[in-house]
């Protein structure tokens, strides 16, 4: 039998559970000083929630199936839908906005490399019902909080910001509109990831003339907002939303993580404003996280749209630059007391010992067997043991109990009362 997990999948033993439990604690607390409340779904989903949009990338990377009902159903590849399901049930009734999050596992089947497996937990945080840039800079203050409480700035992360209007209005002056507009971001987003002349083919086999060609190509050289307005000029809607978005990231503190980037355009069809990935600076990797606005996803179910924004910010990635940095912590197990029986008779002395102990909130390792002191003091030591107290026929005869503190290697008779 093939004791290793699913190709792209992981398990998760104590230690590596201590350390995602670590990660998701720092999602939590960033997300809670923003006041941001926690959601969930089932992992299982409808399949039709993922496949509005044909030639979508995350429609062939599905997980899907028939279920023993006969139901085409899928594993959640991401969350947005999930969450736009959910506003929905609310029908109206949602007192908008709100703000909401949430750390699901999501399933992709796609080519794995450094920082990209076929499961992984993402941290999602959304703003629901405010149409201005201001719920984007508000994100992009909670990302920027989280980077800094791990240990990383912005010599470490750049984030990229763009927005979807600016392809949009650059394609609807070439004449690209419909399903050659959705095509055309896709290819935009691959600008800095597949070579450049693999672009130009695709772009060519959707009927574009080299002209067309080369200036969507050339939506990479656009680099900073200046270069941008010279292309678009300052009274263009998007070039105004863009200024107002940096100038509250100055207000906030962060401006200096953030780049103007045009290529950024995010893959999915349903972002309509602002756009925005984080990468690490240092070794190559793919995006941190990605996220951007998204106000017309409700319609794409049949629902009256609303101002909708948020992120996906994937697990994997993140702690391979925290390791690539130095800063993963030391988190080793952590244990209050180790409870050991001299022999048999004693057993249930030290069984009402621990179970006062745990009463009052210390966490207690109750030897079981009849190992000798020597392997218990190993045991105590591997689980990062502050005390180990020990019931002894002399000791326990006199109404005491022997403890010996770890860290300090002191010895002492106490009463089980003043344990």
């Amino acid at each position: 039998m093939k004791i290793t997990p699913v190709k792209g999948t992981r398990d998760f033993f104590p230690e590596d559970l201590r350390l995602r439990n670590w990660l998701f604690s720092h999602f939590r607390e960033t997300a809670r000083l923003f006041n941001f409340e926690e959601y969930d779904t089932p992992v299982l989903e409808s399949e039709e929630l993922y496949v509005r949009k044909a030639g979508e990338e995350i429609t062939d990377q599905l997980y899907n199936f028939e279920d023993k009902g006969g139901r085409r159903v899928a594993l959640r590849p991401e969350m947005t839908p999930s969450l736009a399901r959910l506003i929905l049930q609310k029908s109206g009734s949602l007192a908008l906005p709100v703000r909401w999050f949430s750390i699901p596992q999501c399933w992709r089947y796609e080519r794995m490399s450094r920082g990209r497996k076929r499961e992984h937990y993402q941290w999602n945080m959304d703003i629901i019902g405010t149409a201005g840039v201001t719920a984007e800079a508000e994100l992009l203050a909670a990302l920027t909080t989280f980077f800094q409480r791990v240990g990383l700035s912005a010599d470490d992360i750049m984030i990229k910001i763009s927005n979807r209007k600016v392809i949009q209005t650059i394609l609807d002056n070439l004449g690209v509109t419909g399903d050659r507009f959705e095509k055309v971001c896709i290819l935009i987003d691959k600008l800095e990831k597949v070579p450049l002349d693999a672009i130009e083919n695709d772009l060519k086999a959707l009927e574009l003339d080299d002209d067309a060609i080369a200036q969507i190509t050339d939506i990479r050289n656009i680099s900073s907002l200046d270069d941008l307005e010279n292309r678009l000029g300052s009274e263009a809607p998007v070039v105004q939303e863009l200024r107002e978005l940096f100038s509250l990231a100055a207000s906030y503190g962060y401006a200096d993580w953030l780049a103007f980037d045009a290529s950024i355009v995010r893959g999915l069809a349903y972002y309509t404003g602002t756009v925005f990935e984080a990468f690490y600076k240092g070794v190559s990797l793919r995006a941190i996280l990605g996220g951007g606005r998204y106000d017309h996803l409700l319609s794409t179910f049949g629902g009256k749209d609303i101002p909708m924004c948020g992120f996906g910010f994937g697990d994997v990635v993140i702690l391979e630059v925290l390791k690539e940095k130095g800063l993963i912590p030391d988190l080793d197990s952590q244990l209050d007391d180790v409870v050991y029986p001299y022999d048999e008779s004693l057993r249930e002395s030290a069984i009402g010992i621990a179970r006062d102990l745990r009463a009052s909130g210390r966490s207690v390792d109750l030897i079981l067997d009849g190992r000798k002191l020597k392997a218990v003091f190993k045991q105590a030591d591997r689980t990062g043991a502050a005390r180990v107290i020990l019931l002894a026929p002399d000791e326990w005869a006199k109404g005491e109990v022997r403890v010996k503190n770890l860290a300090t290697g002191e010895e002492s008779n106490v009463k089980p009362s003043d344990l």
